[in-house]
């Protein structure tokens, strides 16, 4: 504001008085061409109950991951979600980054909590720390559009490789709001690709499917799908499915949901199960076909259950609708609900494909099928360089043509070529006891045959 005074009532001169606001307009104008930096705070804790800040945990692990070669006070944690120490930049610490030609710097603080806060579930700690991120004005919607995703995208992969995985199992649905829908244990299967009993081809075709979706995420988005992939892992008991999931898991380095639907009664809670997965997670379903009535008879069945419930129920006692359905679990693979979260693989196994019901394994919704059959030779070679080091011995040739007459899984074959000594003096006893299991079972099938031929 600006007053012009009378002359008079100065003795003839002219007096301008500038209001406090216009003197800061005008400072922060000069501040702007002496220093042309525009700053970002991220705290690490926001909102009422003090809740961390995702973009500030994200920050942490890409300055941690990018930065800290060029820092020269640094701190290292063990968490306890961590399998190795971490190292990141500590307080009062600066680093530089750079991004797209846009040179920006990082500064580590602390501020002084307010002793006016409110209640906070935080750790009791007088001092907030947040990070100040100072980059030139010309290079501000780079920075906001741009960089700031790159951090989030970069430490939160950071973080998941920094971090133990983890095996989650689903909690009976409760009414208590403190009861958690999953508990998890440490994931440490030592299943791998390399270690997995399987033929190389159909190998490199499941690792190249898993490249491909793993990076991506455009591609999903351009096609106007939900980023998320399905596979259908069938065979006899012993094949090796479970191996197969650990196997997936450790590749992507994803977390792995064991949902088992047995505990699950009703639609509603197949859904609020589902919202509490995280991204960059394996969701496994074992043994689908016993855990829920997935039949192509379904709808007769239905029918039958409701006339029967019809005759037996009171007149006063109502049907229960709210229940687990398939419907319901369709809804959860590709509905609306599946498009909630992004980079998460599903997989059901089964024994018995054929009682499996259409809908529930087309495309779309079980994208990839994999046979888990019975050991072939090359399956047996990875298990011999697996449990005893050789990949060529003088029996070999005996065990693949044996191999090719009858069918025996994976599982016993790696049994029999478990060393029952050392490895060095067991090698040739394992391998003639494999060809014993195989004899004995080509025997039996042969005998089966003749008892078969005779005449009644």
């Amino acid at each position: 504001m600006i007053e012009n005074w009378p002359a008079s009532a100065i003795g003839g001169s002219f007096l301008v008085v500038l209001a406090p606001g216009i003197l800061t307009a005008v400072f922060q104008k000069a501040l702007s061409i002496t220093f042309p930096y525009d700053q970002i705070t991220i705290n690490q804790y926001r909102g009422l109950h003090m809740q961390r800040d995702a973009l500030y945990t994200a920050a942490e692990a890409y300055l941690s991951k990018a930065c800290s070669s060029r820092a020269s006070k640094l701190k290292a944690e063990l968490g306890k979600e961590h399998d190795r120490p971490v190292v990141m930049i500590d307080n009062d610490e600066e680093v530089t980054d750079t991004f797209k030609g846009a040179k920006v710097r990082w500064y580590s603080r602390k501020r002084r909590a307010s002793s006016t806060s409110t209640i906070s579930f935080q750790p009791q700690d007088d001092e907030r720390k947040y990070y100040l991120l100072t980059f030139n004005k010309r290079h501000r919607k780079l920075i906001e559009d741009e960089y700031l995703e790159y951090v989030l995208k970069e430490g939160d992969a950071a973080t998941v490789s920094n971090r133990k995985r983890r095996l989650f199992t689903n909690n009976p649905i409760s009414n208590s709001c403190q009861s958690p829908i999953w508990s998890h244990v440490p994931f440490e299967h030592p299943s791998t690709f390399e270690t997995l009993a399987m033929d190389p081809e159909r190998k490199k075709a499941i690792i190249d499917d898993l490249v491909m979706f793993r990076d991506g995420k455009e591609f999903y988005k351009k096609i106007g799908k939900a980023w998320k992939r399905g596979y259908l892992l069938y065979g006899p008991p012993g094949t090796g499915k479970s191996s197969m999931i650990a196997a997936i898991a450790n590749f992507l380095e994803y977390d792995v949901y064991d949902l088992e639907l047995t505990a699950v009664k009703t639609n509603t809670d197949l859904r609020q199960i589902f919202t509490e997965t995280t991204s960059k997670s394996v969701i496994v379903i074992e043994d689908i076909d016993c855990s829920l009535d997935l039949t192509n008879k379904r709808k007769e069945k239905k029918e039958k259950d409701e006339e029967a419930r019809e005759i037996m129920l009171p007149e006063n006692v109502e049907k229960d609708e709210n229940m687990l359905t398939l419907s319901g679990l369709l809804n959860f693979i590709d509905g609306l609900w599946s498009s909630c979260g992004g980079e998460r693989i599903l997989i059901f196994t089964t024994n018995h494909l054929q009682k499996l019901d259409p809908a529930l394994i087309r495309k779309g919704r079980m994208d990839m099928h994999v046979e888990m059959s019975y050991c072939k030779f090359e399956a047996f070679r990875m298990l011999a360089k697996n449990y005893l080091g050789v990949e060529d011995h003088e029996l070999f040739g005996i065990i693949q043509t044996r191999l090719d007459e009858v069918n025996i899984m994976p599982a016993d074959v790696a049994e029999e070529l478990m060393p029952k000594r050392s490895v060095e003096d067991d090698v040739g006893e394992c391998l003639k006891n494999l060809i014993k299991v195989m004899d004995d079972k080509k025997k039996g099938k042969d005998d089966a045959a003749k008892e078969k031929e005779k005449p009644n």
